[in-house]
């Protein structure tokens, strides 16, 4: 079997995943998909008013994981039905501001949408790692340097794959090469 590789470039509630094959000159597109891993977008929003918004945030955190951990699954079993063995998964991380501690965040509306960017991409870090793939985060800003071999062929894989092909599936399917 092929090797594979998953990007994800996650938002509030879901993310942009990208499963990958093969290289420079040859990028195979497993398979492209929003995923979605809440039914809530913005818990530390709705966490703040509450009288036990740790519970709240454990409960939210709970399912987040659970639903990625069911979308990851199902792309590698996808990947597999297509002779791709996925064993790397890459998450594009943010500026990696160090976070305080929940009183801080939630009295902070910065803060709180810091800490909810982080919340859903550690939700498919960890479904990633409960299925034993190699989880590195990669800053999205770094991005750019790295990508200049490939950039112009990861753009226009568009073409034959349709839409959507925006920043969040190239930058996805960048960094899923990356760890490949």
């Amino acid at each position: 079997m092929q090797g594979a590789a998953i990007g994800i470039r996650a938002h509030s509630g879901w993310g942009a995943v990208v499963a990958v094959a093969g290289g420079p000159g040859a990028i195979e597109v497993i398979d492209r998909r929003k995923v979605v891993i809440s039914s809530v977008s913005q818990p530390y929003h709705l966490a703040k008013g509450l009288q036990d918004p740790e519970s709240y945030l454990a409960e939210c955190t709970a399912a987040s994981e659970k639903l990625a951990l069911d979308a990851l699954r199902e792309i590698i079993l996808y990947a597999r039905q297509r002779q791709k063995m996925v064993r790397s998964c890459a998450i594009l991380l943010s500026r990696g501001r160090t976070l305080p501690a929940l009183p801080k965040i939630l009295a902070s509306h910065p803060l709180i949408h810091t800490a909810e960017g982080e919340f859903f991409r550690q939700a498919f870090w960890k479904a990633g790692e409960r299925l034993d793939l190699q989880v590195t985060g990669i800053r999205e800003r770094d991005l750019v340097e790295r990508s200049d071999p490939m950039k112009d062929e990861i753009a226009s894989l568009g073409s034959s794959l349709g839409p959507p092909w925006t920043s969040d599936q190239k930058n996805a399917c960048l960094a899923a090469l990356l760890v490949l």
